[in-house]
């Protein structure tokens, strides 16, 4: 009985990942119109009433990066091996990050924010989880196309476009399976951020790999964003990548991509109720 069970589910991931991967950008395509209104509406929101409107979208991240960049290179004076300067590294992989922390953080709560929508008319569920990642893209790809472009040159700005591109499709099962978490387990939001701090720190963000004990560097391979990273410097920035940075972050994605969207889409009619 055992046996047959597992059969049928391994028969069946094959089909139900790739509805967890054509499923999300369904819902883009036929609901790009109420997405629209949402990812306006979230943004006059965070910019109505101040005196620099949409320029606050560009100057958040560069503030972020600015306090960073000054404890890093002028107090502590971390410097990279190598050819790369370290505010270049350092740019390199901490703008993607906060696009990554930002969606997954706000992919947390984003069911209960527009609950009032949906109790007061039909509201397509499925769409909200990609609302996060079209804000952090509006706020966080003209940044790191100006960044990269003026670092590496008119490359580093397209090849900044692929980056963030690339990470919104890695994160999409991501967002389906937080937002049902967040819905229904209510103590993860005080616990993720936690988590998501202990990540940056584990991740060759601020200082580069070869900076750890060989003994921790090992240990990276347990992580998918420090190979997510490496893929982003050896793509920007020509540093060495291995096999083993593609394959972990593609086997995470790939495993989730059916458990995220099947459960996202049983818990629909649930989640509903709890909001």
């Amino acid at each position: 009985m055992t046996s047959r069970f597992f059969l049928r589910v391994i028969s069946r991931f094959p089909e139900a990942s790739a509805a967890g991967f054509l499923g999300p950008l369904r819902v883009l395509v036929q609901e790009r119109e109420l997405l629209y209104l949402l990812l306006r509406r979230e943004i006059v929101a965070r910019t109505s009433g101040t005196l620099l409107g949409g320029v606050w979208l560009l100057l958040q991240p560069g503030l972020q990066i600015l306090a960073f960049w000054f404890l890093l290179d002028f107090v502590l004076r971390i410097k990279v091996p190598g050819k790369v300067a370290f505010v270049d590294y350092f740019l390199t992989g901490m703008l993607p990050w906060l696009f990554v922390s930002e969606v997954l953080l706000r992919n947390l709560s984003v069911m209960n924010e527009f609950n009032m929508l949906y109790k007061k008319t039909v509201f397509p569920l499925k769409a909200l989880p990609l609302l996060p990642a079209l804000v952090a893209g509006i706020v966080y790809l003209p940044v790191f196309i100006v960044v990269a472009g003026f670092l590496i040159g008119p490359e580093g700005a397209i090849k900044a476009v692929v980056v963030l591109i690339a990470l919104w499709v890695w994160l999409i099962p991501f967002g389906y399976l937080l937002a049902v978490l967040g819905c229904f387990l209510k103590d993860l939001r005080q616990v993720f951020p936690f988590v998501l701090t202990m990540i940056f720190y584990l991740t060759p963000i601020l200082y580069p790999p070869e900076m750890l004990p060989s003994d921790f560097r090992s240990a990276l391979s347990l992580n998918p964003v420090a190979d997510v990273m490496a893929l982003i410097h050896g793509l920007l920035q020509d540093m060495p990548i291995t096999t083993g940075n593609f394959l972990r972050p593609g086997l995470y994605w790939v495993l989730l991509l059916a458990p995220a969207w099947v459960l996202y889409h049983r818990a629909e009619p649930y989640m509903r109720e709890v909001l």
